[in-house]
């Protein structure tokens, strides 16, 4: 029986090896939750002709479906050719084809695309053809940023259910093995090895089908479209979810072994009353102790081969969340994996822990093993702090991102429950002192109960013979000897559920230690849904930083620098610069203006001929031509008359030949 027992624990360590493979060895360095970096138009640019496609390019590496982009016009109508695909094979881009002969006005580009990390992103923007317009598409209806409500309530409770399983389900099996052997014989954490395992397996399986229509925004009605599940399974996130189930599998084996092997395998009590021979022969004494430990060495290769199977099977099903998540990738991925796993393990063996001890302190848990888990659990605090803080640092990025960004704050969150948790655990390391002192005494007692409980029985018993035997004359006696013995019976087990005021005391305090564990989790599920504080900074300076080459707003009274790229198409070196339109105060009234013309090397050009104009397309004013006056090579000033607020598109027109001619334009926001 033991041959095969460890048969099936080889096999069961070269499944857990090759899932582990699987799931980390798609593992590359990348920045955690992608940004938009750049598109083709720029985001709110004007453009003198439609172009042909419309390009997007990423931080990092995306994946993209059939309606990942989507270009709508003014009135809402799809213009692009529905086949979004990466340009040269770079996933770090994203373009889609638009129709021919589009008009002139205002288009709405939505994206949505899973960045490597396997978080959805997405966002929208516009460009002008010609000129800006009115137009019915509201951007923010359309970007598809945010998936579906009860979709992203189901898909966050399916995570937080299956993070709260793996704890208990490692955590309790650690447990069993390295401080309690005896509960693996106990109905009770029977009962929570084995809900815990069904409970990951079924969160595992919804997580899987609600994948999918919680990246593309859609209803719980695409919960079981299978082109959506065989999308996720293609994904990063579809291969872990795929080796989680093959890990569970191998899970249930493991399952199966813990409770048939260590629960067969438990020792004879020894009598409560006994007591050491202080004047027992050495040489006996000595005989005793081997024979003893000739008796457990079973047990303890047991344990030693069920503890290996164990941590391996623990370590490949944290690399299905580790593998997938804020930590393959972004910075230092080759240390941040190990330390994110020790983390979610360390977690795993206190939660689970935590809910086996408040088993058997109800079940006869000796203090020494409650002692054991102390230890134990002072250094799986220990390891949560230092792995805990440099997640920290390495999602955060800057101090600001604390109270600026949700990351920040739930992990402020966080740090408060993992701050009780300490707390409550050292009123528990308290209650642990107080039993393991007063241990002895209560053995004592139980002993001196135990004889108490007998006597009372074979009195009890005596007089129920006697009343058995006079039931016909007596049966009033008869029943009060039936109360007598019900009440005892229940005295007794009140007793023994209750067990000493420390015992009590240590129960309780682990129960709300539990409670708080899994509101921990809970937080931990919806910072692994939220973009860490760097990358939430960084696309929140990405607008900003992309301002000036897509026409921002200017401060009133202050300059305001446009840059026009230009190409006319023609041989000469002035044919391709770029135009740097200078505007001051940026307010109603005369404005100064200046314009230079420079070569991709900087230096300044001549060319035949220059124009300036402004337009205001909401007011239909203009173009306002700007006379302009040569101060130099490349140099010309003029003034610009802005008689009213609002978004102005400046022109500019180069003639580089007789018959190479272009017209940059860009805008500019005058007014509040």
């Amino acid at each position: 029986m033991v041959t095969g027992a460890r048969r099936r624990l080889g096999a069961l360590l070269a499944v857990l090896v090759a899932a582990l493979g699987l799931v980390l060895g798609g593992a590359t360095a990348a920045s955690a939750h992608a940004t938009l970096e750049q598109t083709d138009p720029e985001r709110n640019s004007v453009v003198a002709t439609a172009p042909a496609a419309v390009t997007l390019t990423f931080s990092e590496g995306v994946s993209l479906s059939p309606d990942s982009v989507r270009v709508l016009d003014p009135q809402g109508n799809a213009v692009d050719d529905g086949k979004p695909g990466h340009v040269d094979g770079r996933d770090t881009t994203a373009r889609v084809g638009l129709r021919a002969n589009l008009g002139n006005g205002t288009y709405t580009v939505a994206w949505r695309a899973v960045s490597e990390d396997s978080h959805p992103i997405g966002g929208a923007f516009t460009f002008s053809v010609g000129a800006p317009s009115d137009t019915s598409v509201n951007a923010a209806a359309v970007q598809g940023a945010k998936a579906d409500g009860a979709v992203a309530f189901a898909y966050g409770t399916a995570r937080t259910v299956a993070y709260t399983a793996f704890a208990l389900l490692a955590g309790a099996a650690a447990f069993v093995i390295v401080v309690w052997p005896g509960g693996a014989a106990v109905r009770g954490v029977q009962r929570l090895l084995m809900s815990a395992w069904v409970a990951l397996l079924l969160s595992t399986w919804a997580v899987l089908m609600l994948r999918g229509p919680y990246e593309r925004g859609t209803g719980l009605g695409q919960t079981f479209d299978l082109s959506l599940v065989r999308a996720t399974l293609d994904e990063r996130i579809g291969t872990a979810l795929a080796a989680r189930m093959l890990l569970l599998a191998a899970a249930g084996v493991f399952l199966s072994l813990l409770v048939g092997q260590l629960g067969q395998q438990q020792p004879a009590p020894a009598p409560v009353d006994a007591a050491p021979d202080e004047d027992a022969d050495p040489e006996e004494a000595e005989l005793r102790r081997l024979e003893r430990a000739a008796a457990e060495r079973p047990q303890r290769d047991t344990r030693l081969g069920l503890g290996l199977a164990g941590l391996a099977l623990a370590l490949a099903l944290s690399a299905t969340w580790v593998g997938a998540d804020h930590s393959a990738v972004g910075i230092q991925v080759a240390l941040a994996l190990p330390l994110a796993a020790l983390h979610l393990l360390a977690m795993a063996g206190w939660l689970g822990g935590l809910a086996v001890l408040a088993l058997g302190l109800r079940r006869g848990l000796t203090a020494a093993a409650v002692d054991r888990f102390s230890r134990l659990a002072f250094w799986l605090v220990a390891v949560l702090v230092v792995t805990g803080a440099y997640q920290s640092w390495r999602g955060l990025g800057s101090w600001s991102a604390l109270v600026d960004t949700e990351y920040g704050r739930l992990l402020l969150i966080k740090v408060g429950c993992v701050a009780a948790m300490l707390g409550v655990a050292w009123i528990s390391r308290a209650w642990t002192a107080r039993l393991r002192t007063a241990d002895e005494p209560a053995r004592a007692g139980t002993a001196t109960d135990t004889r108490t409980d007998t006597d009372l029985d074979a009195d009890t018993d005596a007089d129920a013979t006697g009343a058995a035997d006079t039931a016909d004359a007596d049966p009033e006696r008869a029943a009060q000897l039936a109360r007598q013995r019900a009440l005892r019976d229940r005295a007794r087990g009140e007793r023994a559920a209750a067990g000493s005021p420390a015992r009590a005391g240590l129960r309780r305090s682990v129960l709300v230690e539990t409670a708080v564990a899994v509101l921990v989790l809970v937080v931990t599920t919806m910072l692994t849904n939220s973009p860490p504080g760097r990358v939430a900074q960084a696309v929140a300076d990405a607008p900003a930083a992309s301002a000036p080459s897509a026409g921002a707003s200017a401060v009133p009274g202050r300059t305001q620098e446009l840059k026009l790229p230009y190409d006319t198409g023609g041989r000469t070196p002035n044919a391709k610069g770029t135009a740097t339109v200078t505007v001051n105060p940026v307010a109603t009234g005369p404005n100064a203006v200046t314009l230079k013309l420079v070569d991709g090397a900087g230096q300044p050009v001549e060319v035949p001929e220059v124009e300036l104009a402004f337009t205001l397309p909401d007011r239909d004013l203009g173009p306002l031509p700007v006379t302009l006056r040569a101060e130099g090579a490349g140099s010309w000033t003029g003034t610009a008359q802005l008689p009213l607020n609002g978004v102005w598109v400046v022109s500019v027109t180069v003639r580089s030949s007789d018959i190479d001619q272009v017209t940059a334009t860009q805008q500019l926001k005058v007014g509040p």
